[in-house]
C-alpha cells in the first residue's frame, strides 16, 4: 500500500496509516513496509510523539458520546419536517442541549437556516483532527507541581489521586493518569521534559502497547487448580495470609528475584534466586521463604502460568488451602502483586542485575 508523500495532506495520511498498523500490533518495521516509508522514518514519527498516536486517529473509535453521522442525518431528517429540539432529542435518546449546540454550530445562514447532516459531520471531524494545547502546557502551577512529583518517583495515578485530594477546590486540576502519562510521553503538548520519562515505573523512553491477549498462550503445563476454584473467602480480603506471587525478570532472563505479597495486609517477602531458574529450585526457594512465615499466615497462593511453578506441588502442602493460577494474560486477577512489582521496579529496574544486586 504505497500511498506516496506528495505534499502535507499525503504525508499525514501516510502517517496516519502507520500509527493505525501500530495500534493494531503490528510492528514498526512492517508497519514501515506496509505504508511504503523507510524504517527510519517509522521510528522517528514514534520518537517525536514518545510512542503516542496522534489525536486525530481518535475519530476511528470515537465515543458514543459524541454524533454519528447517521444521528446527524436523522436530526437533517426530523428538522426538516417541523419537528422541535426536544422532539429530535427524545427520537434520538440524547440530551435536548447536545440537539441545540449541533443545530446552532452548523445551521447554513446563507441557505435559510438549512442544517446539512453530512457538511455538519465533517466539520466535527475536521475540528478533531486539530492538535488542541495540553492542559499542563496552559497552566504553568500545575506543569510544575505535577513535574516536582514526578521528579520525586510518584506514578502518575498517585499523582492524579493526590491532586483530588490536596485540591478539592480546583476541579480544573483533577487530571487523570493518562494524561499525565501522555504529557510525559509528548513534551511538546504539555511543557514537561522527556528526560521525566526515566522516573516512571517503567523507564521506558516510548510508549508501548499492551502485548495482546492472542499472542500469549497458556505456559503452564502441569495439573493446577484453576483461580475460579479458590475459596470465596480470598476475594473479601478479611485474613491474613492468602498470598500472590511472580517474578521480577532482569535484562535477557539472566536474572529474576520471586515476590510475595499477602492480599489483606501487602506483606512482602522477596525470594532470592541463587542463579538457577529451574521450577524444582524455584519450589525450593519459595518453600523456604514460607517455612518463616507462621502457619496460621499461610492459606493460598495465586500465581500466573509461568513454567517456574511447574513443580507447584512441591510448595502446596505449606498451605491450607493450596496453590491456585490466575488466567493467561490476565494480570488483574492477582492485581495486589502487580502493583507491588511495579513499586520494586523502581529499585529493581530490567537493566539491573536483579538477582545480583540483592543479597537476600
Amino acid at each position: 500500500m504505497d500511498l506516496g508523500l506528495r505534499g502535507q495532506k499525503r504525508r499525514l495520511e501516510v502517517e496516519d496509516a502507520y500509527w493505525r498498523l501500530i495500534l493494531s500490533g503490528m510492528g514498526t518495521v512492517e508497519a514501515c513496509r506496509e505504508v511504503g516509508i523507510g524504517r527510519k522514518t517509522g521510528y522517528r514519527w514514534r520518537a517525536e510523539r514518545g510512542g503516542v498516536p496522534p489525536a486525530r486517529l481518535a475519530e476511528d473509535a470515537r465515543s458514543s458520546r459524541y454524533l454519528s453521522l447517521l444521528e446527524r442525518q436523522r436530526i437533517a431528517t426530523l428538522k426538516e419536517r417541523g419537528h422541535g429540539v426536544r422532539e429530535i432529542a427524545r427520537r434520538l435518546g440524547r440530551a435536548p442541549s447536545t440537539i441545540s449546540r449541533e443545530l446552532q454550530r452548523n445551521m447554513l445562514s446563507h441557505d435559510k437556516g438549512i442544517y446539512d447532516a453530512d457538511l455538519a459531520h465533517a466539520r466535527a471531524r475536521e475540528t478533531g483532527r486539530r492538535e488542541r494545547t495540553g492542559k499542563l502546557l496552559r497552566d504553568g502551577w500545575l506543569r510544575r507541581t505535577v513535574q516536582a512529583k514526578l521528579e520525586l518517583d510518584w506514578s502518575p495515578q498517585q499523582i492524579a489521586a493526590w491532586l483530588r485530594i490536596a485540591y478539592p477546590d480546583r476541579p480544573d486540576w483533577h487530571v487523570c493518569h493518562e494524561t499525565i502519562y501522555q504529557a510525559v510521553y509528548y513534551a511538546r503538548k504539555s511543557g514537561l521534559s522527556r528526560k521525566l520519562t526515566s522516573r516512571l515505573r517503567t523507564g521506558r523512553p516510548l510508549r508501548r502497547r499492551r502485548r495482546r491477549p492472542d499472542q500469549r498462550g497458556i505456559r503452564f503445563i502441569a495439573p493446577a487448580s484453576p483461580i475460579d476454584a479458590r475459596p470465596p473467602i480470598v476475594e473479601l480480603r478479611t485474613r491474613i495470609g492468602d498470598w500472590e506471587g511472580d517474578l521480577i525478570v532482569g535484562r535477557m532472563g539472566h536474572s529474576a528475584i520471586g515476590t510475595l505479597v499477602d492480599r489483606t495486609s501487602r506483606y512482602l517477602r522477596l525470594v532470592h534466586l541463587n542463579g538457577s531458574r529451574s521450577s524444582h529450585d524455584f519450589a525450593q526457594a519459595v518453600t523456604a521463604v514460607f517455612a518463616s512465615i507462621p502457619e496460621n499466615a499461610r492459606r493460598s497462593l495465586t500465581w500466573d502460568q509461568g513454567s517456574e511453578m511447574a513443580r507447584h506441588d512441591l510448595i502446596a502442602h505449606q498451605l491450607s488451602d493450596g496453590v491456585y493460577f490466575a488466567q493467561p494474560a490476565s494480570p488483574w486477577l492477582r492485581g495486589t502483586n502487580e502493583n507491588t512489582n511495579g513499586l520494586l521496579r523502581q529499585y529493581f529496574p530490567t537493566s539491573m542485575a536483579a538477582a545480583a544486586s540483592w543479597s537476600g
